[in-house]
């Protein structure tokens, strides 16, 4: 089982519970990777669920691992994608068609439980309301705060901007807008002095 648990950070950090059967007159499951396993275990404990809920499920690097797993759960629909921008369009409608009683449940990386959430609430549903499980890669999701862009799945710090080449800090400081940790110039004050870069959690 790929769980992980993260160290205590600021308030601004995003955390975790684990995914619960609430009663709900729908279910709407969004997952990445090792995500599946969330799904998985929950469908295992009340398999019945699994009639009223629509999956959203992004293999990533873990290819078909939980793919036959997943077909075995009888899921309502089930939708698999190879990214989370080529399946924001379906989710995004899935929030906005959203009636009351829909149980919203987000489980995998970072980056997707963060996307997911920014589009829950802007389509009115509070992040408070969804339940979020980590599972798998700890890379995170990390906006160049010179430059504005997006790099995925950075894994070591520091790391250099995929957008402007910066060299930048990780920090745990998190913005549910954009998704996105911020990292910040790690040799603005010293240029060229840049420490080894060590992945993260090691």
């Amino acid at each position: 089982m790929s769980t992980f648990v993260f160290p205590e950070s600021i308030k601004s950090r995003p955390t975790y519970g684990k995914l619960q059967n609430k009663f709900g007159k729908a279910y709407l499951f969004i997952a990445d990777a090792e995500g599946a396993e969330a799904i998985i275990e929950l469908a295992s404990k009340d398999p019945a669920l699994m009639q009223k809920a629509h999956v959203v499920y992004i293999p990533k690097d873990t290819g078909d691992q939980f793919l036959k797993d997943l077909n075995n759960l009888n899921i309502n629909q089930l939708y698999i994608g190879p990214s989370y921008s080529a399946a924001q369009s379906r989710i995004i409608q899935a929030f906005e068609q959203a009636s009351m009683g829909l149980q919203v449940c987000l489980s995998g990386t970072e980056g997707l439980i963060g996307q997911a959430l920014r589009d829950a609430m802007a389509a009115g549903i509070p992040h408070t309301s969804i339940q979020t499980e980590h599972r798998g890669s700890v890379s995170r999701r990390m906006q160049c705060v010179h430059c504005k862009g997006i790099t995925e799945d950075v894994i070591s710090d520091p790391f250099v901007c995929s957008h402007c080449g910066l060299n930048l800090f990780v920090r745990d400081h998190y913005s549910r807008r954009l998704a996105a940790f911020q990292g910040v110039c790690i040799d603005a004050e010293d240029p060229g002095n840049i420490p080894d870069s060590v992945e993260l959690y090691k």
